[in-house]
């Protein structure tokens, strides 16, 4: 089933409230999801985009054209679909603004959660014109694309953040402006004594994966596994500033599902336990699972998780011996071994 955002982008084409894209034309989607189909006389070809990798699985699975990042321009239109980040939000315009020619669509939607209200009065202030619908819980919004929109561009682009001057992520990254304080509570119990190979389970912009090159002068090298796969480039990013003489590899995969081709002497983890707006600690499950499944005979796996969370029979499911190393008024930093 098609979240309700995804049926409020396509409702201004279905109800006549803009034209259909004719055929030959060009539109590029931006946030792409899988679930809903274009509108009947909806005939333009879709480049869609989409970093984050359960739902790019999901989009290759429905057949459509879809990459991790923006490809190509001159477009003929574009269209927006709004996640819970303002700033990602927000250069998703500026990226469709950037891509979309002169007098092309540009048409935006998102639910309520979405801060979809709030948007739609800042892109106003540059009075593109356009109109608006609400349907489905949410909004779609539209304008056409101005002759000049450079400082809109300028404006709503998200911009690098440095983090305590030595990490660089942007806006839609887990924490992307902050040390994570789980990560932090875990980073302070890598062992300084490890000798093998670790791999860093969605490892996000690269901070957890640093701490434990810094910290375990004997890591014969880490693979750093990410489903975002713009937070895996800063990752890379990061890991050449700050270690580069420790070899890394990089691998985007959605490690609920897809799982590593090697087998390690240590894994750190910090596993997401939200899938859109909803809390879903099956997510965490899933990544503890499969870091079983990963590990060689005896390595150990260490964790960080919020206290609430109940992954404590998991591990005692997955691994031979579990337990916890820590905690303190937020988080836990749990243990297993293979």
């Amino acid at each position: 089933m098609s979240r309700d955002a995804l049926k409020t982008l396509f409702h201004p084409f279905a109800a006549g409230l803009v034209e259909m894209p004719t055929e030959g034309q060009r539109f590029l989607f931006l946030g792409a999801e899988a679930g809903q189909r274009a509108p009947e006389g909806f005939v333009a070809e879709i480049d869609a985009v989409q970093p984050l990798r359960p739902l790019y699985r999901a989009l290759e699975a429905a057949r459509s054209k879809v990459t991790p990042m923006v490809e190509g321009e001159a477009y003929d239109g574009a269209l927006v679909l709004c996640g819970k980040h303002k700033g990602e939000n927000e250069d998703r315009i500026a990226e469709a603004l950037r891509r979309v020619r002169e007098g092309g669509l540009i048409l935006v939607a998102g639910g309520k959660e979405d801060g979809i209200q709030s948007l739609r009065k800042r892109i106003d202030r540059y009075e593109f014109g356009g109109d608006h619908a609400p349907k489905y819980h949410g909004v779609a919004f539209w304008f056409a694309r101005p002759a000049d929109a450079t400082a809109a561009i300028k404006a709503l682009a998200a911009s690098p953040v440095r983090v305590e001057g030595r990490f660089t992520a942007a806006p839609g990254m887990f924490s992307h402006d902050r040390i994570d304080e789980g990560s932090e509570l875990l980073a302070g119990r890598i062992p300084a004594d490890f000798h093998g190979h670790a791999a860093d389970f969605g490892a996000g912009w690269g901070y957890l994966s640093v701490l434990l090159c810094e910290h375990a002068p004997g890591l014969k090298g880490v693979d750093l596994f990410e489903a975002d796969y713009n937070a895996l480039e800063a990752a890379k990013e990061n890991m050449a500033e700050n270690c580069p003489d420790v070899p890394a590899r990089y691998y985007w995969q959605d490690l609920t599902v897809e799982a590593p081709r090697d087998h390690y002497d240590l894994i750190v983890m910090n596993p997401p336990f939200h899938e859109g707006h909803a809390a879903d600690h099956g997510l965490g499950a899933g990544m503890i699972r499969m870091a079983a499944k990963s590990l060689k005979i005896g390595g150990r796996l260490l964790m960080v998780a919020n206290r609430g969370l109940p992954y404590e029979p998991v591990l005692k499911e997955a691994f031979k011996d579990s337990g916890e190393v820590c905690r303190n008024a937020r988080f836990k930093v749990l243990w297993g071994r293979r």
